[in-house]
């Protein structure tokens, strides 16, 4: 899973987080939060999704660059 991805959050997640998400960019949706960046491999993925569960923030959605353009 290497390129551009994006994950949306339902919660507001403060950008003072960005540092702990490796590389990843905070934006907003309304109340969402949108992590954005290019993950390196599998592991990389994981370690995100990880911080996601231990912060216990609700993962509404994961999309890599390619199955945006679908």
């Amino acid at each position: 899973m290497k390129g551009k991805t994006k994950i949306k959050v339902q919660e507001h997640l403060d950008e003072k987080w960005e540092d702990h998400f490796e590389g990843m960019y905070i934006s907003y949706e309304g109340e969402n939060t949108i992590l954005t960046g290019n993950l390196k491999d599998e592991a990389h993925i994981h370690g995100i999704l990880n911080q996601i569960r231990d912060l216990n923030l609700t993962l509404i959605s994961l999309y890599t660059a390619d199955e945006e353009q679908r």
